[in-house]
């Protein structure tokens, strides 16, 4: 496993690096990345072994623990959560911002996801993990780092 410290800033984005993160979890790599709150553990979330990789790193159980995916937006999350009408609608209200809302999944998520009722959705407010997401063309899977 190779290691590379890419520096990004909110107001300033660094396409290479963004491209070079992007890269990496298309290749089946994680990243730590800043959210709104603290800095996440982070890989494609349609990607089945990174998924498991990163529940390795964590130590926790995919199978037993809720899971969560950043996304671009509300619209990118539409593709991956259920959202009626009245979720919608908090979810406008809310986002982007610090939450996570479990919405039901959908089966557009890969199979470490089957068989769960819901699955945690965020849109964050802070550039980086929203570049991310954009760039990615999909949601990552997110994981707060240990404390």
């Amino acid at each position: 496993m190779s290691t590379t410290r890419l520096q990004m800033y909110p107001t300033s984005i660094n396409q290479k690096h963004l491209d070079l993160a992007v890269r990496a979890m298309r290749q089946g790599g994680i990243i730590i990345y800043p959210t709104d709150t603290f800095y996440a553990y982070g890989c494609d979330a349609l990607n089945q072994k990174a998924i498991e990789q990163l529940c390795r790193i964590k130590g926790i159980n995919p199978l037993k623990t809720n899971l969560s995916i950043v996304c671009a937006s509300i619209s990118q999350a539409a593709g991956y959560a259920r959202i009626d009408n009245r979720a919608f609608d908090i979810l406008r209200r809310n986002l982007p911002g610090p939450f996570t809302f479990l919405l039901p999944s959908a089966p557009s998520l890969p199979r470490v996801f089957r068989g769960r009722k819901t699955v945690g959705v965020r849109v964050p407010s802070n550039p980086i993990a929203t570049a991310l997401a954009t760039a990615l063309g999909n949601p990552l899977l997110s994981t707060s780092l240990p404390a």
